[in-house]
């Protein structure tokens, strides 16, 4: 990041001032950890699998802010975690196709959750995407479920948004570990994470963070 002349704009976050600042400069989640979760010594081991959150500000600054995550497979990883990140993967893409000048905020949630829950998985609640851009995080929120008071927010041209599904194989309930940081899936189960920063444009979306 730094050496393409930007600056990483996860380390060191602090979403209130009393917060300890994050650890790392990636966000590195494993098996049942969703998001958040700092950068350590943790040895991959074949059948894992890894979501990586990336955010960046370019240039360093005065530029403008992304965000991204991929959920990656590690080494030969089983039939389950395979449907569970191709489902993720989609669900983006599914919610994606709604992002056009008329449509709301409500739209990609519903599209997210109905591919999501049709192919036997679920949807964390307690979290969802944002607008990005002159910050890591801003409005509006958006939900990868449907939440009908997003109906009135509606998507305009110019817009600049981070869409994250975040998907578990079991409930959609979630935990914080003790670190303060690591957010996991309550159940256990493995969990996926799929995200890119989109501008709206006049007749749809063009994603920024595409890799």
């Amino acid at each position: 990041i730094m050496e393409a002349g930007g600056v990483p704009s996860f380390k060191g976050y602090q979403s209130h001032d009393d917060d300890p600042p994050f650890p790392s400069t990636l966000c590195t989640s494993v098996n049942e950890q969703l998001v958040h979760t700092p950068a350590s010594d943790y040895q991959l081991k074949d059948g894992d699998i890894l979501s990586v959150d990336i955010g960046m500000r370019y240039p360093a600054d005065d530029g403008f802010y992304t965000d991204m995550a991929r959920t990656i497979p590690i080494g030969t990883i089983s039939a389950e975690a395979k449907k569970l990140i191709d489902v993720t993967r989609e669900s983006f893409n599914k919610g994606l196709a709604q992002v056009k000048p008329g449509n709301s905020i409500a739209d990609i949630g519903r599209a997210v959750q109905e591919y999501v829950e049709a192919h036997g998985f679920s949807v964390v609640r307690q979290l969802v995407g944002h607008g990005v851009g002159y910050a890591v995080h801003e409005d509006p929120r958006v939900p990868n479920f449907y939440d009908a008071k997003f109906g009135d927010v509606k998507i305009k041209k110019g817009m600049v948004l981070a869409i994250e599904p975040m998907v578990n194989v079991g409930d959609y309930k979630i935990a914080t570990l003790e670190d303060g940081w690591t957010i996991i899936a309550a159940d256990g189960k493995l969990c996926a994470h799929h995200e890119n920063t989109l501008a709206v444009t006049g007749d749809g979306a063009e994603i920024l963070t595409q890799a």
